[in-house]
């Protein structure tokens, strides 16, 4: 495998292992807010989940993010599209139901989420128009693959969060290619590579 090869397969792996960062963040907004079965749960408990996501994300985009800034955004985001979604849906937990919920999260997160991308990401668009589809995905993968979603949780599972992650992991590299963001430090290049 050629090092130009080697640098986007690490980038969207490690994003894909952020993954790891929603059953926790779920957790903590499930702990602060409870089942999502009323309009307060929903924007508190989404708010505090997209703030732990936005975070892990920000970690797993390895400096091409700013975290200051994505972070608070997908917080916002989340906490509005999870009321939007989940109020719409009256708080119904069938694979339709969170499948909307869903599409629905994605239409508000996407567009903030895109306004934190750096200056000058080409197509920002692009991850506002996915991130209804894919999180969509994510809702129908962790339901399909058993998980108790009639809890009512923030967020979907780790069915849910793999695939979200690896998907969006992919537009995340056509995007914005390894780089890092504006105002981001840099990371530190890996130990023998060229300077």
């Amino acid at each position: 495998m050629t090092g130009s090869r080697r640098v986007p397969l690490r980038s969207w792996l490690i994003w894909t292992a952020g993954a790891l960062a929603f059953p926790l963040a779920g957790l903590a907004g499930t702990a602060v807010a409870g089942r999502v079965d009323s309009p307060v749960a929903a924007l508190v408990g989404g708010a505090v989940a997209g703030l732990g996501i936005g975070l892990g994300q920000g970690l797993a985009g390895r400096g091409r993010l700013d975290v200051r800034t994505w972070a608070p955004a997908t917080s916002v985001g989340m906490g509005l599209g999870l009321l939007l979604g989940a109020v719409t849906v009256g708080y119904d937990t069938s694979l339709p139901g969170l499948a909307l919920m869903g599409a629905l999260t994605g239409l508000v997160l996407g567009p903030a989420q895109a306004l934190a991308l750096p200056r000058g990401t080409r197509l920002r668009w692009l991850w506002a128009v996915a991130m209804p589809v894919l999180w969509a995905l994510g809702w129908t993968a962790t339901t399909l693959g058993g998980i108790a979603v009639d809890e009512q949780f923030t967020v979907f599972g780790a069915y849910g969060a793999i695939t979200f992650s690896a998907l969006s992991g992919l537009l995340l590299l056509f995007l914005l290619p390894d780089r890092p963001a504006t105002g981001s430090p840099a990371l530190p290049a890996p130990v023998g590579a060229p300077a």
